[in-house]
């Protein structure tokens, strides 16, 4: 696979699971929403790595160390809320914090953090052009 294929996979992947987050907050399955929506910014980030470190990304799902390590130049704010959205995918993966998750994710707390994840992908994208 040449570099431009391996980075229109991550992106065509992402782009894909975009629209299951969509559709997971339309059916109100709010934290599974916030879950896809980190492999959403995992996967857009991955190809910033592919783009700027290396062929193979790296096997965690650690989103501000991604970030990091392939160099992008973030907000603080941006960076802080990175770190929020990796602790979607923990919290969904693992029993004993599964069901704390659930109860969080109000259709408030989602919107507003789904509505930032937009935002954030968006504007990742347009950083890749």
């Amino acid at each position: 696979m040449t570099k431009e294929e391996h980075i229109t996979y991550w992106l065509k992947t992402a782009e894909h699971d975009f629209e299951v987050a969509n559709h997971l907050f339309e059916t109100g399955r709010y934290d599974w929403c916030l879950f896809i929506s980190h492999l959403v910014i995992e996967k857009v980030l991955k190809a910033f790595w592919v783009r700027d470190v290396d062929d193979i990304p790296p096997h965690h799902h650690n989103l501000l160390k991604i970030a990091k390590e392939a160099r992008l130049n973030l907000s603080e704010e941006q960076k802080l809320f990175l770190d929020d959205v990796t602790g979607f995918n923990i919290q969904v993966r693992y029993p004993d914090q599964k069901f704390n998750f659930y109860k969080l994710c109000t259709k408030e707390f989602t919107t507003e953090k789904f509505e930032k994840i937009k935002e954030l992908y968006q504007w990742l994208l347009s950083q890749l052009k």
